[in-house]
């Protein structure tokens, strides 16, 4: 429980408090993984049976960590819209609840919609957790790379960047960077273009950041939705009948792009 707790509390001081869902779950399962291996193989818990008790111990910290920076979010969020902290909490238990029943069944559906790991469902994130339980019990994991990762880290650090996106931008593969450069660099200029007033910025910022997360919710949303006509063996493929090419997805994108700028500038508009 203290270990726990531990974990939880480190969580919710590093996430955003306002304005921000930055969350680094990933890298303190990671690293809970890291450590949790080692201490299993010198303790002479290894193979099969070392693995599934350090992804256990992996999953609940993840888990830990996860509802503790939610939870911070949330709290937040109710103090600033007058809700009791009594009421949120019971609010907390039943999404805890029912998210856990969904997105194990999503899981599953997932798994057998493409399997994790195919070309269709990559899980980068998770096909390095493997990597890092396989190489540690089987003594052949290049810690030459790991340590070179944590002294990048410190100098990242020490020169006051953010580490989340450098780790971030080396790990996931270039299809989705691409996409995240692009998001940021649209952020960079609305923030840096000139405006009648700081209310005016914070407006454009916070209507491109809800637009942006609507589309993120919105390809979760697709993304199942592919997967149950996967696992039901419906053909939606369109490819044979409309390919856009390099060229027009390259229009495409630019044209998603434009629309957060759109959707950006409304803010503004609208509070006027």
């Amino acid at each position: 429980m203290i270990f726990g707790f531990f974990f939880a509390t480190v969580s919710s001081r590093m996430v955003g408090l306002i304005g921000s869902s930055n969350n680094p779950v990933s890298g303190m399962a990671i690293a809970t993984l890291l450590i949790s291996t080692i201490l299993l193989k010198v303790t002479g818990t290894t193979g099969a049976e070392g693995m599934v008790g350090a992804i256990a111990i992996g999953s609940v910290i993840c888990i830990i960590a996860a509802i503790a920076g939610d939870t911070s979010q949330d709290l937040k969020t109710g103090f600033l819209l007058g809700a009791t902290p009594k009421k949120q909490q019971y609010g907390e238990l039943i999404g805890v609840f029912f998210s856990a029943i969904a997105i194990g069944a999503i899981l599953y559906l997932l798994n057998a919609a493409w399997g994790f790991g195919s070309d269709e469902l990559g899980a980068p994130q998770a096909m390095m957790m493997k990597m890092v339980i396989e190489g540690v019990m089987g003594g052949n994991l290049p810690w030459a790379l790991v340590f070179t990762g944590v002294f990048i880290a410190v100098a990242i650090e020490i020169l006051g960047l953010p580490v989340l996106p450098v780790a971030i931008g080396i790990y996931l593969p270039f299809h989705l960077n691409a996409g995240i450069m692009a998001g940021g660099l649209v952020r960079l200029a609305l923030e840096k273009r000139k405006y009648a007033s700081e209310s005016d910025k914070n407006n454009c910022i916070q209507s491109g950041i809800l637009y942006t997360s609507g589309m993120i919710a919105g390809e979760g949303v697709v993304g199942i939705i592919l997967a149950v006509f996967a696992v039901l063996n419906i053909d939606l493929d369109i490819s044979s009948t409309i390919s856009l090419g390099n060229i027009g997805a390259l229009v495409f994108f630019v044209g998603l792009l434009a629309t957060i700028v759109l959707f950006a500038n409304k803010g503004i508009k609208k509070n006027k």
